[in-house]
C-alpha cells in the first residue's frame, strides 16, 4: 500500500515524523516544526514509525565531527523507502542544512526540501512547492525571519515548556561554528517573553526554561545590562508558574545581579548550568573564552554562598589543540574545586570552518581518550559524593514521564527535584500524574539518580497534572493510524558523556 493509500485509509490525513539532533535550541525548533505541520493539516506518526511517515524532517546539528556522516547515513536508509512510496517527502533543516545548503541535494538527490535555521516557518510551503513542482526546494535565509516562539507549536510536554528569549550568538569561540549558522544575537522584547510565559501558564504549564544560545547576555541587543536579572524577577510574579530555569549562560556575562535574582526569586530553581570548557588559562585563551580559571571559580563560590543547595553542572572539552598534560590537570583541578553535580564531557571534535580546525598541536586520539576517561572517572566520583549529601533531605518532586528505566519492575515513578536531580520514588496509593508534585525523603544515592524508597509524604494535584491528563485522554481518543503518541515529559536523564547542549556555550 502506498503512502497515498495509507493516508486515504486514515481519512486523507498525511503523517509526519521529526528527528532532532543537537542542543536545546534544536529541540525548541522541532516543537515549532511539529506545530507548523499540524497547523497545515498533518498529524504525527505513531511512536516507532522509523521513517514510515508521509513526511520525515531532519532537524540537524553541525557541532560534532560525525554530524554529516550521521545525517547522510540516515538519509541513505530512507532512500529505498521513499522510492517504494509515491508521495513520501524528506526535508532537512537546522544547522547542518544552513552550512551545507549546496551539497545536501547533490549527495542525497531524493531529498525534497532543504531549509535553514532562520526560516523554519517556511517548511509547509516548501513541502507543497516541492510536491507541485516535483523538484527539490532549497531555501536558506541569511537572517532571522521570525522568533521560533512566534510560530505554532506542538509541545512535547504538557507541563514544561521552552521559551526562547534570544537567538544567535556574538561570541567568537574558536571551536564553535554555531554563530556562523545561527547569526548575531537578537533579543526578544521583555513584554513578548512574559506574555508567552503567561499564556503557557494559562494552558497548565508550571515549569518554563528560558532559552538562548548565550542566555544571560540577554539585554545587550536592547541596551540593558541587567535585563536578564529583571526578567527572572518578573517571572517570579507570574501566578501559577512554579519553576523557572534557564540555559545556557556564559561566564563572561554572569553578573552579581543575576545571582541575587536567582537567590531572591522563589520560583527560580537552585540549578545552574555553567559551561567551563577548560580549566587552563592558556587553553581558554586559545578557545577565545573571555574568562579565566579564577573568574570561573569566583562565580561558583558566589553562587554557592547565595544558594547553598544549588546543583551546578557544566560542559568540558578534552583534547583541544595544544592542550598539554599540565593544561588538563588544571581542568581536573577546577572539577575538584567546583564539585559539579554533573559534567557533560566532550572529546574535541574538529569542525571545518572553525579557527581551531587549522590550529597546530592537534592531539592524538589515544591521548584524548585517556584524558577523557580520567575526567569521567573523577566526575563520576564527585557526582556520587554530591548525591550522597542529598540522603535524608525532604524534597518536592515534579512528577515526570518516561524517565525511569525500571519503573515496571520496581513500581517506582520518577520526578525532578528543584535542583533538577532525577529521583525515583515509590508509587503512592493515590493517583499521581506527570506535572503533579509529591513530597519524599531521599534514602539512597547513585551517581546519576536518587531514590526515595519510603512512602510518599504528600501528593499535590496540580493544574499541570490536569493539563497532562486532558491531553493524554485526547490523544488516546485519536483514530488508529494517526495517533500523536504520548508526550515525553521532563528532561532526559543526564549521562556524563553526552552533551547537554552544543558544547559551544
Amino acid at each position: 500500500m502506498s503512502s497515498i493509500d495509507r493516508s486515504q485509509s486514515a481519512g486523507g490525513t498525511r503523517t509526519y515524523e521529526v528527528r532532532t539532533y543537537g542542543c536545546q535550541m534544536n529541540v525548541h525548533d522541532s516543537e515549532r516544526l511539529s506545530g507548523l505541520l499540524e497547523d497545515a493539516g498533518y498529524v504525527r506518526a505513531p511512536e516507532g514509525a522509523d521513517g514510515d511517515a508521509d513526511v520525515v524532517v531532519f532537524n540537524t546539528c553541525a557541532v560534532r565531527e560525525n554530524a554529516d556522516n550521521k545525517l547522510y547515513g540516515n538519509l541513505g536508509h530512507l532512500a529505498p523507502k521513499k522510492a517504494s512510496r509515491p508521495g513520501m517527502q524528506i526535508a532537512v533543516g537546522g544547522c547542518l542544512a544552513q552550512k551545507d545548503r549546496d551539497t545536501i541535494v547533490k549527495r542525497a538527490p531524493w531529498v525534497d526540501v532543504v531549509f535553514g535555521t532562520h526560516n523554519i516557518g517556511k517548511l509547509p510551503v516548501l513541502l507543497e512547492r516541492a510536491r507541485v513542482q516535483e523538484e527539490a526546494q532549497v531555501e536558506i535565509a541569511e537572517s532571522l525571519e521570525a522568533f521560533p516562539s512566534a510560530l505554532p507549536t506542538r509541545r512535547e510536554s504538557a507541563y514544561a515548556a521552552w521559551v526562547s528569549i534570544s537567538v544567535g550568538c556574538n561570541n567568537t569561540c574558536t571551536f564553535c561554528i554555531v554563530p556562523a549558522l545561527r547569526g548575531k544575537e537578537k533579543d526578544r522584547r521583555p513584554g513578548d517573553i512574559l506574555a508567552e510565559v503567561e499564556a503557557l501558564v494559562a494552558e497548565g504549564v508550571s515549569e518554563i526554561t528560558l532559552l538562548g544560545q548565550n542566555v544571560n547576555a540577554y539585554g545587550s541587543d536592547i541596551g540593558d545590562r541587567e535585563a536578564f536579572s529583571k526578567l527572572l524577577r518578573a517571572c517570579g510574579n507570574i501566578e501559577g508558574l512554579e519553576r523557572v530555569r534557564f540555559t545556557s549562560p556564559h561566564p563572561r556575562d554572569f553578573t552579581d545581579d543575576v545571582i541575587a535574582a536567582m537567590a531572591e526569586t522563589p520560583n527560580a530553581m537552585p540549578q545552574l548550568h555553567m559551561p567551563l570548557q577548560s580549566g587552563s588559562d592558556p587553553v581558554l585563551k586559545a578557545m577565545r573564552r573571555s574568562y579565566r580559571q579564577e573568574r570561573y571559580l569566583g562565580i561558583i563560590e558566589k553562587v554557592r554562598a547565595a544558594i547553598p543547595h544549588a546543583a551546578i553542572t557544566t560542559d568540558i572539552i578534552v583534547g583541544f589543540p595544544g592542550e598539554t598534560e599540565e593544561d588538563f590537570e588544571q581542568t581536573l583541578h577546577v572539577v575538584r574545586e567546583a564539585r559539579f553535580a554533573q559534567a557533560f564531557t566532550f572529546q574535541y571534535s574538529k569542525r571545518p570552518g572553525t579557527p581551531a580546525a587549522e590550529m597546530d598541536g592537534q592531539i592524538p586520539k589515544a591521548v584524548v581518550q585517556e584524558r577523557y576517561e580520567r575526567l569521567v572517572a573523577l566526575q563520576e566520583e564527585i557526582s556520587w559524593e554530591e548525591n550522597k549529601k542529598q540522603v535524608g533531605r525532604t524534597l518536592e518532586l515534579m512528577v515526570a514521564e518516561g524517565e525511569g528505566r525500571k519503573d515496571g519492575a520496581t513500581h517506582r515513578l520518577s520526578g525532578r527535584a528543584p535542583d533538577n536531580r532525577l529521583v525515583h520514588f515509590t508509587k503512592p496509593e493515590q493517583e499521581v500524574r506527570p506535572g503533579d508534585v509529591v513530597t519524599v525523603e531521599i534514602t539512597y544515592a547513585a551517581p546519576h539518580h536518587l531514590l526515595a524508597e519510603g512512602a510518599v509524604l504528600d501528593v499535590r494535584r496540580t493544574r499541570a497534572g490536569d493539563a497532562w491528563e486532558k491531553r493524554n485522554t485526547a490523544e488516546q481518543a485519536k483514530p488508529a493510524g494517526v495517533l500523536l503518541g504520548l508526550p515525553k515529559i521532563g528532561v532526559p536523564e543526564p549521562q556524563p558523556a553526552v552533551a547537554s547542549g552544543c558544547g559551544c556555550d
